[in-house]
């Protein structure tokens, strides 16, 4: 079944200029993190997923995408349950202490805080937090940590509410969801609106460089309205009076960057790091349309190479199983055409994904402790945590087992030939 009312991109969400090109089309596809029941599929939605550039100001972002409200009041992704993910929280939070000396004085606000999870590691080290996210399902688990979690979208009319607390906020926090909106001039003049003259926005985001040059084609879903570069986000915290203080890269979700932004009239010297990655998107081509285009056909490249090798495995009798269910491994499926007939199941710990069906695919989702068998092959759709995956798995591929990576090229990685 399709859904034809859905938020449609006519002009750039960063300049709003009219002049967006398609730069590849993933075809319709449901929203990747509805896990559906097996007497439920038969009414499961599905959307188209394509991405255009902006030739005004190179913004990345989706064609068209369903309600905000649709894919997060129940979205479930629960930051918690991935050990890469606390650790580089962990990290991220001393990081950022030492960085801005932050005292039991200062208030750290996360916004998309999900289960808390980050905001914890700040509340350990003594600093005041607080946090916004809409879903219904971690608000709870962060309350059992002793965090508040306003339930709510990051907005202008959030900020202004959160402004009559009285909150000393220092540092404000995005990560992984500075690409999740519907309107980001909405959420930079929240932004604005909060900031005092030493406070610090910091956005954690999926790297478009990274992207490109590893083909990581399933960072791109309904969610993810945006994919961030430098150069727009200049851009576009330059016209709210804001300015990029620092860039760093970051090794979490297959390549990422965070940035830091400031009030323009802010004491705060700008880092030669920014300007060095601005060169460095400009040596990559991102301000050329032939390179999206060039990446649309390694795609279609390894999407073939993929297909192939799991037809060939499937003749061969080899019992194949999916290492995850994260929601790029919804676009990576559903591009692919990828079902039960070629991966028999795919095994995970999040219980609001165990007992249900990938989105569009419907391969079973199974806890990882109830799979009674040996797999010959599994394929990794959680591949962004690879080096975690291999060292989890290391007895099996001692054993002679062997793990399939999608990207950048297709690789089986064993221990035995």
């Amino acid at each position: 079944m399709s859904m034809t009312e859905m938020i449609k991109n006519e002009i750039c969400m960063s300049c709003k200029a009219p002049n967006l090109v398609e730069v590849i089309d993933l075809k319709n596809q449901p929203n990747g993190n509805v896990f559906l029941k097996r007497d439920e599929l038969s009414s499961e939605l599905s959307y188209p997923l394509a991405m255009s550039i902006c030739e005004d100001c190179y913004q990345l972002q989706i064609q068209e995408f369903p309600s905000v409200e649709s894919m997060f009041l129940t979205h479930p992704y629960i930051s918690g349950l991935s050990k890469p993910v606390l650790e580089h929280f962990g990290l991220l939070s001393k990081h950022i202490i030492r960085k801005f000396n932050l005292t039991s004085d200062d208030v750290v606000l996360d916004i998309g805080a999900n289960d808390g999870s980050l905001l914890e590691c700040f509340k350990s080290s003594g600093i005041d937090v607080i946090g916004m996210d809409p879903s219904e399902h971690t608000e709870s688990l962060a309350r059992d940590k002793g965090i508040e979690v306003v339930k709510s979208f990051w907005s202008l009319k959030a900020a202004r509410q959160l402004i009559e607390r009285g909150l000393n906020i220092k540092v404000i926090t995005a990560t992984a969801v500075f690409y999740h909106m519907k309107d980001i001039h909405d959420f930079v003049q929240g932004l604005v609106e909060i900031m005092q003259d030493d406070t610090v926005f910091s956005a954690q985001c999926v790297d478009l460089l990274d992207i490109l040059k590893s083909n990581q084609f399933d960072h791109f879903y309904h969610e993810h309205t945006m994919i961030h570069a430098l150069g727009p986000l200049k851009r576009l915290f330059s016209s709210y009076g804001l300015k990029v203080v620092d860039f760093e890269k970051w090794d979490i979700h297959g390549g990422s960057f965070v940035v830091y932004v400031a009030k323009k009239a802010a004491s705060y010297e700008v880092h030669p790091r920014v300007e060095e990655r601005f060169e460095l998107e400009l040596a990559s081509g991102f301000q050329k349309i032939d390179t999206y285009q060039n990446f649309a056909r390694r795609i279609h490249d390894n999407k073939k190479t993929l297909v192939q090798l799991l037809k060939e495995l499937n003749v061969q009798q080899k019992r194949v199983v999916a290492l995850g269910a994260p929601l790029k491994g919804s676009t990576l499926l559903n591009f692919c055409g990828i079902g039960p007939d070629l991966v028999e199941c795919a095994v995970e710990v999040n219980p609001l994904k165990v007992g249900r069906f990938t989105p569009g695919t419907h391969i079973p989702v199974i806890h990882e402790d109830a799979l009674d068998f040996t797999p010959d092959y599994y394929l990794c759709l959680a591949w962004n945590f690879r080096a975690f995956f291999i060292q989890k798995y290391e007895a099996y591929l001692e054993a002679g087992g062997r793990i399939i990576f999608p990207n950048p090229e297709v690789e089986i990685v064993s221990r035995k030939e």
